[in-house]
């Protein structure tokens, strides 16, 4: 059987869903060749063993199981990659998606020159149902934000997570998509050139019934480095901005604890500096884990052996601003201007190293 149509639906503990969507394209893709891809993160509930058992039984249903992996716009990209048919569509499994609207969105690329067909909640037929209000002004809002990288093909929803595409389309654009963050349409759009065609169908989001939304503080991050990456990061990489950004907090820090322990307390300035270099050597690894290199971020032991390594490969530069900070002081320069100084100094070694060191080691 050739099939026509893949559907790809990224999961993460979406084990209750799983039934009834297979049964609703069953019906929705009735006389269709067509397949479901599920991409499973290794879902704690259980999911890709559940979508496996049903493969067993059912020629229309795939599984790929990532282990160590997350991320919905790269699950996205490995289905839409292990998918031979000429016609891809991507949903969400949390069921608020339309799946109606499949086979006119076939037709549509069948019968045009349509490259790509957007399900949209906000031209006249659409809408976002009963979205909760905190969700729908963050939807509005990204919206707005994500109309900066698509200037030129505007869109009435660009966040959506439901459309369908030419493989010949893809295929032009797969090789120039960053694969970050969670909204893989808005991550299409800025990778393609001027020169596709796309359109918009209206539908109306359901609401979620069973399962919990994935909506949280990591997406929202995972959003605004996309944002990042997609504007300025063609022109400087969005980790050195990051890691810079990180750096002058870590500054602004080191300058407060010398303060506090020199001027208000009376501590040799040595032991000062020091004190203040091992704080804000900390902080910018606990900071610089959590943002800078969130995509490989550390936890456990992993998070023990990097600050070890932190530490070990910003000895040199904690060196070279004590040195450096101490011998400005000695010359009668003040106490604030020699620790910039020395803090500089330092920095510059504690990049070039701890880029290519700490967190690297475990890409």
């Amino acid at each position: 059987m050739r099939i026509e149509l893949s559907v790809v639906i990224p999961t993460f503990n979406e084990k209750e869903n799983i039934e009834e969507i297979i049964q609703l394209f069953g019906k929705a893709l009735y006389g269709i060749n067509w397949e479901v891809i599920f991409v499973d993160d290794d879902s704690p509930d259980g999911t890709a063993d559940f979508i496996r058992n049903i493969a067993m039984e059912n020629q229309y249903v795939r599984l790929i199981q990532r282990i160590g992996l997350r991320g919905l716009s790269s699950s996205c990209i490995e289905g839409m990659l292990a998918s031979a048919a000429p016609y891809i569509a991507v949903m969400d499994a949390d069921m608020q998606h339309d799946e109606t609207l499949l086979p006119v969105m076939l037709r549509k690329l069948k019968q045009t020159d349509i490259d790509i067909v957007i399900g949209s909640r906000y031209i006249k037929g659409g809408s976002i149902g009963e979205l909760d209000k905190i969700r729908t002004r963050y939807s509005r809002l990204a919206t707005i934000l994500s109309r900066f990288l698509i200037r030129k093909r505007p869109l009435t929803d660009p966040m959506s997570g439901f459309f369908m595409l030419k493989r010949t389309f893809f295929e032009k654009v797969m090789r120039k998509m960053s694969g970050k963050g969670f909204k893989i349409l808005l991550d299409i759009f800025a990778a393609s050139d001027l020169n596709f065609k796309y359109t918009e169908l209206p539908y109306k989001m359901r609401c979620r019934k069973k399962g919990v939304s994935k909506l949280d503080n990591k997406i929202v991050l995972d959003f605004l480095y996309l944002i990042i990456e997609r504007s300025i990061g063609r022109y400087i990489p969005v980790k050195f901005l990051l890691f810079v950004l990180v750096g002058g907090l870590g500054l602004i820090f080191h300058l407060l604890i010398l303060y506090i322990m020199h001027s208000l307390l009376s501590v040799k300035f040595y032991i000062a500096q020091l004190m203040a270099i091992v704080i804000a050597m900390t902080s910018n690894f606990i900071l610089n884990n959590a943002f800078t290199y969130k995509d490989t971020r550390l936890s456990g032991l992993k998070f023990i052996y990097g600050i070890i390594s932190f530490y070990i490969a910003c000895s040199i530069g904690a060196l070279v601003n004590m040195e450096v900070a101490y011998k400005l002081y000695t010359l009668s320069m003040p106490w604030y201007l020699a620790g910039l100084i020395g803090a500089g100094f330092g920095g510059v070694w504690n990049f070039a190293v701890t880029s290519t060191i700490t967190w690297h080691k475990y890409d």
